[in-house]
């Protein structure tokens, strides 16, 4: 099963506003993964945020071009500084594919706790509006395949 991991578009700075909101240029990278994604027929049963508002907004885009019939939702555990555990068994636990809208550090420790089991190394960088695939074989997770608006 395919879960996807997706770090939030470019937000403005904390101080223009502090709610820190995509950028236009957020918007459109996160347009740009959605519609790459939506070409790859990724297919969730759900997206999943944080809760802060850049990461809500980029679900939403999400859901919109990948046609969502499921729920976007906050869910705890996926805050930057939240321990990769918890996101861990979340993903763990998911009978169907899903999608997480967070943010760094978190993501970098969390796709390093699911591919190598501990979340202390860095596997991959994470720029923004960037999308992960990664898939469970047996009890091991893998990185399939990525997808960032810079290489699109």
């Amino acid at each position: 099963m395919n879960i996807y991991l997706v770090r939030h578009g470019e937000a403005v700075s904390a101080q223009l506003d502090p709610e820190r909101p995509l950028t236009r240029v957020g918007r459109e990278e996160v347009e740009r993964v959605a519609q790459m994604a939506a070409a790859k027929n990724v297919q969730v049963s759900a997206i999943l945020h944080s809760g802060i508002l850049r990461a809500k907004q980029t679900a939403e885009i999400l859901a919109a071009y990948l046609q969502l019939t499921g729920k976007v939702q906050q869910l705890s555990g996926l805050l930057p500084q939240d321990d990769p555990a918890i996101a861990k068994a979340e993903l763990e636990a998911a009978e169907k594919p899903i999608l997480l809208v967070g943010h760094l550090p978190h993501f970098s420790r969390l796709v390093t706790l699911l591919v190598s089991g501990t979340a202390e190394a860095e596997v991959m960088e994470f720029a923004p509006a960037t999308v992960v695939c990664c898939r469970k074989d047996g009890s091991k997770w893998q990185i399939a395949w990525t997808l960032t608006p810079r290489l699109l």
